[in-house]
């Protein structure tokens, strides 16, 4: 019997904890370590910041919807991890002992890094989990009582931009709903080299769907833009060239402003030699494997990736709920060809298919794989997009409450379209 651990309950913990579970069947235990019993579907984040969606909305208990797959859930996060010892230090004091680990727990966000960034010590509100969402919810509607200029924006090493482009047409969505548009100039600040870069060097015509829509809305946009510091009240930005120097200073007022920081590795990873890069992030091979310790396999936000392309302000490459799935699906196979001493050959597609709402209608991206050079490459807009990403949100907690988190029909609609999670002809799919 192999006990394998899983770090994180998010979005990549839960589904991976389902797959490695539904791989190797009872014979080997899977355990679950996360930081809260709640999961919850962080793509609704920014309709919860504008009072669209409640958390219970898009919470779940996991520890239940574990518990009903034989999957024990420990709710105290990692506070150390030793591979070279094949043990996790639990905050609560405990150690777990593992033949397998999985490291899925999302990162760290990064508000330090700016003065006066984040919702706790900062000026600015945050989507990035949902307590923050729920938050930004409460400053909203306090807001609304004294309308006043906007920034919304992604930080410098951000690389979570389509957060930041989905809660600004959403806000201006509300707001044209409550009549009070017109009292609130929006400025879009982007640590991208033009609108609609996403991290990516863009996704089909994203920077022409993007620009289109900010205009169209009179939202103002600064690119290449590195926030230096927030003060309550205003956000100071220079606009650097493609020298990296900085002509442009701007000292931009605001009554609410919501940014999307940096991410780093989380603090139980960050620092050991051979797991981790300077950053925090996983080492992973094409297997999702780390190349130092053989058995320690990661998936999500936290794996390293390196930037798509060099940006004159720090720009990460994201890593989309699709993409997500594709790491999972990936190491649950290779997992299990090792536990059976075969070899591991599974890579992932990291193909992306992305829905991002923009209140009354929306845009999907499609990247074969995600990182360039691409096989496929388009964007789309429209209402069906909403409709689309509400429907995926109920699809996808359903699939966490069951715990099938890859339904037959949905592996074949998605073949039918070309789009898979594991490269033909390296693993099991």
């Amino acid at each position: 019997m192999s006990d394998i651990v899983v770090l994180g309950s998010g979005l990549g913990g839960m589904s991976a904890a389902f797959e490695i579970k539904a791989a190797l069947g009872a014979a080997h235990r899977v355990t679950v370590v996360g930081d809260g019993r709640q999961f919850s579907f962080t793509p609704s984040n920014p309709w919860v910041g504008i009072g669209w969606r409640q958390p219970a909305d898009v919470q779940l208990d996991a520890a239940s919807a574990l518990e009903r797959h034989d999957i024990a859930f420990i709710d105290s996060p990692a506070s150390a991890v030793r591979p070279a010892d094949n043990r996790v230090v639990l905050q609560d004091g405990r150690e777990l002992a593992y033949d397998y680990l999985v490291i899925t727990t999302g990162p760290r966000l990064a508000f330090d890094e700016v003065p006066g960034l984040g919702p706790l010590d900062g000026h600015t509100q945050s989507v990035c989990t949902t307590p923050h969402a729920a938050a930004a919810w409460q400053a909203y509607q306090a807001f609304l009582g004294n309308p006043g200029p906007v920034v919304v924006g992604a930080a410098q090493g951000a690389s979570c931009f389509g957060p930041a482009y989905e809660f600004a047409l959403i806000l201006d969505t509300d707001l044209r709903r409550r009549r009070l548009r017109d009292r609130v100039p929006m400025t879009f600040v982007t640590s991208e080299p033009y609108v609609g870069h996403m991290g990516l060097g863009g996704i089909g015509d994203s920077q022409g769907l993007l620009e289109r829509q900010l205009r169209q809305r009179h939202i103002k946009w600064i690119c290449n833009a590195r926030i230096d510091k927030v003060e309550d009240g205003t956000m100071h930005v220079s606009g650097l060239d493609a020298h990296g120097q900085a002509p442009e200073q701007h000292a931009l007022p605001f009554r609410y402003a919501m940014v999307i920081p940096a991410f780093t590795g989380v603090a139980a990873v960050r620092g050991v030699e051979g797991l981790v890069n300077p950053r925090g992030f996983v080492l992973i091979d094409k297997h999702q494997r780390n190349p130092t310790f053989r058995n320690v396999f990661a998936a999500g936000v936290c794996v390293a990736i390196p930037p798509v392309e060099a940006t004159p302000v720090p720009t990460g490459a994201p890593k989309t709920g699709f993409m997500i799935e594709s790491m999972v699906s990936t190491l649950a196979a290779n997992i299990k060809a090792d536990i059976e001493s075969r070899p591991a050959t599974a890579e992932a597609t990291w193909n992306a298919v992305c829905l991002a709402d923009m209140g009354d209608s929306g845009a999907a991206f499609v990247a074969l794989p995600q990182i360039p050079p691409r096989n496929v490459t388009w964007a789309r807009e429209g209402k069906w997009v909403h409709l689309a990403k509400v429907a995926f949100e109920k699809y996808f907690m359903h699939k966490i409450r069951t715990g099938n988190t890859t339904p037959v029909y949905e592996k074949y609609v998605m073949k039918a379209l070309g789009i898979a999670r594991i490269r033909p002809g390296t693993g099991d799919e």
